[in-house]
């Protein structure tokens, strides 16, 4: 059986990986962004340090918290926005992971305060419906607690609206950008590498017709399920 050491060791590895995949994946600049992991049975979380280049970023250098965010192990600030990953662990059950960036498109359908639409079965492979843009935090939750209150108001976005974040992994926060999850660090950063791609698609999607209506509900249910559920047939057993 794996120790808790053994574990942690492995978390930091998994995060530091996945966060240097983050870069050469095309999705965030100089220090904008952020991985991390969670395991419910040792009870810690493992995520980036904050503001550390990514070419002197090693294993070691990443902060183990436990799950209220309680510094464990390591000698570096964690990331800024550790508060809205626990807030998510906390309320999301069944991920592992959490990402967040400031990659291009997604950002810009996040300023723009606009949901991003399923005008195609690529974004319907792997969201089941519309990616969320949250409302805007007011005055007083910034001031108070931004980043647990970004945790926050991603939370309160899938509850009001009764989305599952199993089959939509992903929301745009109003004025900031995208986070991403998964029952993995990898999965958790497919969702990142697809969600801003299909960010990019809806975008020239509107330039080309700004009455495009959204794929059907029987189109997306077809590409969704074929990859996800019981009877997902895609890939190989």
């Amino acid at each position: 059986m794996t120790t808790r050491d053994e574990r942690i060791k492995e978390m930091q590895q998994n995060v530091c990986k996945a966060n240097l995949r983050l870069p050469d994946e095309g999705l965030i600049k100089l220090t904008w962004g952020n991985v991390s992991e969670v395991d419910y049975d040792y009870n810690i979380i493992v995520i980036k340090p904050s503001g550390v280049s990514y070419s002197l970023m090693k294993s070691e250098h990443m902060v183990v918290t436990d799950l209220d965010g309680n510094i464990l192990q390591g000698t570096y600030k964690a990331s800024s926005d550790l508060a809205t990953h626990v807030t998510l662990y906390k309320n999301f059950k069944d991920i592992r992971s959490v990402v967040h960036t400031h990659s291009k498109y997604a950002v810009m359908w996040a300023q723009a305060n606009r949901d991003i639409p399923v005008y195609g079965t690529t974004h319907a492979d792997a969201f089941y419906g519309p990616i969320p843009c949250t409302r805007d935090l007011t005055a007083e939750e910034i001031k108070k607690a931004y980043e647990a209150e970004t945790g926050n108001v991603i939370v309160e976005t899938f509850k009001q609206r009764f989305i599952d974040p199993n089959a939509v992994p992903g929301v745009i926060v109003h004025s900031h950008g995208p986070f991403t999850w998964g029952k993995s660090v990898n999965a958790a950063v497919e969702n990142s590498i697809i969600l801003e791609e299909v960010a990019e698609m809806a975008l020239h999607t509107e330039s080309l017709s700004s009455s495009r209506p959204p794929i059907s509900n029987h189109l997306l249910d077809k590409h969704y399920y074929r990859k996800h559920g019981s009877d997902a047939y895609y890939g190989q057993k």
